[in-house]
């Protein structure tokens, strides 16, 4: 069995792409307003807000469980809409080597669509793949998205 994966989930929304990407990028602790059952805080730790090697300290809900993370931006690209962090602390190191995830919004068409991208290496063979947490990043994208269209149409 292989220890190494990725696993990607995509999304069509209605709201702004570049909207959705400045959130990520910059603001990503206005998402526990927009997502309070999935993410109950982020805070900043090292760095500034939207620059590559700061450092965001994350509390949220996976699969029913209080969890945190501790990640480091590591790559922005304004051309292709694209966040990478890479995850180095918290509950996910305790099933994962190595653990990034990428979102990314494509902004052609009519639609835009959120791609989240999840590369990891397991710790071992019994460590199920990420799905639920793919699922979750999901989950707040939909509350994100919901949060904006809402306030948009009050």
């Amino acid at each position: 069995m292989e220890l190494s994966g990725k696993l990607v989930s995509q999304i069509k929304i209605k709201l702004d792409g570049d909207v959705f990407h400045e959130l990520v990028r910059e603001r990503p602790h206005h998402i526990s307003d927009m997502s309070p059952d999935n993410v109950q805080n982020c805070d900043l730790q090292e760095g500034q807000w939207g620059t590559v090697g700061s450092v965001i300290y994350w509390n949220y809900t996976h699969d029913g469980e209080k969890r945190v993370a501790k990640n480091i931006i590591h790559t922005i690209d304004e051309e292709k809409k694209l966040v990478t962090f890479e995850i180095v602390e918290g509950d996910m190191m305790k099933l994962y080597k190595t653990f990034k995830l990428s979102v990314h919004v494509d902004t052609t068409g009519e639609d835009n669509l959120v791609t989240w991208t999840a590369e990891y290496e397991k710790l071992s063979e019994d460590i199920p793949d990420p799905h639920t947490f793919m699922e979750l990043c999901l989950k707040c994208t939909n509350d994100i998205e919901s949060h904006h269209l809402s306030i948009n149409n009050a």
